[in-house]
Order: C-alpha cells, then sequence, then structure tokens
C-alpha cells in the first residue's frame, strides 16, 4: 500500500509512490493503454506544454523507451478521459509518433481532480515558471476551501506543509495570478521581477495595461519602488495614466558609491591642513606620517 500524507479529511498518495508501481494493477486500479485522442487536458490547467528543447529531449526518450511512468486521468462527461496529469507526455507521445500511452483511470470528484493535478504536476516537473506555481497554488487553495479541512488545519497550512514555503510567500505567489497576461508572461521571462510584480497586481487590469504600455515604450522595467509608488497612488484615487507614464519614465539614477569612511580623528586635525584636502587625504598623510615616525625618521 503507498505511504499517503492525512491531512484533515484527506489522504493524498504522493505521486512518486504511484509511479513506483511497473504491474498492471495498482492497489485495485488498473493502468490502461488508452489513445491520445481520447485523453482531453483539463478545463484549467496551470501547467504549460511547450514545444521547446526539454520536449524535445522527453519525446526522444519517449520513443527509445516509451512512457515510463503512467498518467492520471478521469472519465469525462463528452466521452473520453480528462487528463490530469501526463500533459507533457501526451505531447511528447504525439511528437514521437506513438498513438498510446499507459494511464490510471480514477472516478473523482472536481475539487479532488483538481489536488490530484496540482500534487502530481509540481512533483513531476523540473523546472515551474513563477505563473503555474502561482495557478497550481490558488487552484488547490480553493479545491481545499471547497472540500474542507477538519481540525485546526487552512488551505494554506496545507501548502506550507507540503512545500515548505512561507504562508506569506504562498500568498505574494498567489497574488500574481491577479497580473493581466503580458504581465504575468514578464514574469515567467525574467523581463518583470518577482516583487515589483507582487505590488502592481493590485492595480486594475486598465491600470495594468497602461504599465505594460509604458514599459515598452520606455524599454523600462518597474522598480520596486516605483511599484509601490503606483500601488499607493491608486489608493489615494490619484493614479491615472498619465501618472503612470510619468512614474515609468523617470530616468533610474546610479547606485551612489559608498563613501570611503575615514576614522573621525582624522577630522580633529583639519586646521593643520590646507582647506581643500578632504577628510582621506588627511587620513592618508597621517598614515604616512606616523609610519615615517615609527621608523624613527619623522621630521
Amino acid at each position: 500500500m503507498p505511504k499517503t500524507n492525512v491531512i484533515g479529511n484527506l489522504a493524498l498518495t504522493k505521486a512518486s509512490d504511484i509511479f513506483k508501481s511497473t504491474t498492471a494493477n495498482l492497489d485495485g486500479e488498473q493502468i490502461l493503454p488508452i489513445p491520445l485522442d481520447q485523453l482531453h487536458p483539463p478545463e484549467f490547467h496551470p501547467f504549460q506544454v511547450n514545444d521547446d528543447e526539454a520536449m524535445y529531449r522527453l519525446a526522444e526518450s519517449v520513443k527509445e523507451s516509451g512512457v515510463r511512468e503512467p498518467c492520471i486521468a478521469r472519465p469525462r462527461e463528452g466521452g473520453g478521459y480528462e487528463l490530469l496529469c501526463g500533459n507533457r507526455r501526451k505531447r511528447a507521445c504525439e511528437l514521437a509518433g506513438i498513438a498510446s500511452m499507459p494511464v490510471i483511470i480514477r472516478e473523482l470528484d472536481d475539487d479532488t481532480a483538481a489536488i490530484t493535478m496540482v500534487d502530481s504536476n509540481l512533483e513531476q516537473r523540473e523546472r515551474i515558471l513563477p505563473s503555474e506555481k502561482a495557478w497550481a497554488y490558488r487552484v488547490k487553495m480553493e479545491a481545499l476551501n471547497h472540500k474542507g479541512i477538519k481540525g485546526d488545519m487552512h488551505s494554506v497550512d496545507v501548502l506550507v506543509e507540503q512545500t515548505g514555503e512561507s504562508k506569506n510567500q504562498i500568498f505574494r505567489l498567489i497574488r500574481l495570478t491577479e497580473l493581466i497576461i503580458t504581465l504575468l508572461d514578464k514574469v515567467d521571462a525574467k523581463q518583470l521581477a518577482f516583487n515589483p510584480a507582487v505590488e502592481l497586481s493590485y492595480l486594475t487590469q486598465k491600470e495594468q495595461m497602461a504599465v505594460a504600455s509604458a514599459m515598452e515604450k520606455y524599454e523600462v522595467k518597474p522598480s520596486r519602488s516605483q511599484a509601490v509608488r503606483l500601488k499607493k497612488m491608486k489608493q489615494s484615487g490619484e493614479l491615472t495614466d498619465e501618472a503612470i507614464d510619468l512614474v515609468m519614465s523617470e530616468e533610474k539614477k546610479p547606485p551612489k558609491e559608498k563613501a570611503a569612511e575615514t576614522p573621525e580623528g582624522a577630522m580633529q586635525f583639519s586646521e593643520y591642513f590646507p582647506s581643500e584636502y578632504t577628510p582621506k587625504q588627511m587620513e592618508d598623510v597621517i598614515i604616512r606620517l606616523l609610519a615615517e615616525w615609527r621608523l624613527g625618521v619623522a621630521v
């Protein structure tokens, strides 16, 4: 029997435990070869399936060795199956010219299906984009809240326990789901930093569109301080397209060089130096004279 994580009234089976089985039957669940044309993605799937270099590597692996780990699906009202876990493997099979793949079929309600989809994908995927993680956390929290958790735990506590991330970080990640697609794509592409993105998520969609337009116009990305100012202007009712344009067009000042720290003692002797001497010049002279004195050649 696979080991499960029991949280309140939820018993979540780890995907790694599920996929250890190589038999055609798993605790009463059959692993069946399902034609690809009968497998459909969920209505909402937070994880991307892209024809990138990693996908082509996976396709080559599938072509050589087949699909090593069964996917998870549930019966679909319109016929066929809703593929909860394995959409990348399905695409790899298509690229490799394979017509079917092994799938575990389960009867799941909507909330349990959402939880299964998030858990299995978070565990299986090597690289997860900020947008994918943000939507995955939101989907799972909403499903847990709807399903109900007994005891003192809340949905965010479940995510904290399972992901190791703090409550604050989880809530900040979920804020990214309030961004328009243009800005969220920039976060994924590292063209917009995480902290400014969180602040911008509090703007309306129209205001966010104005920010995105200004970013393109001036070829800039907002700093956290700029994003915070825009958020505060919105809260005070002062945020307009003109204000957004003005903030975004600001020329960022280069970081100031840290002034060399000079011992206060050097300033005590300023009366013995020419007025144009800097504290650093005074310090250099004093150190040189002390060195000469120590050698017995002081004047």
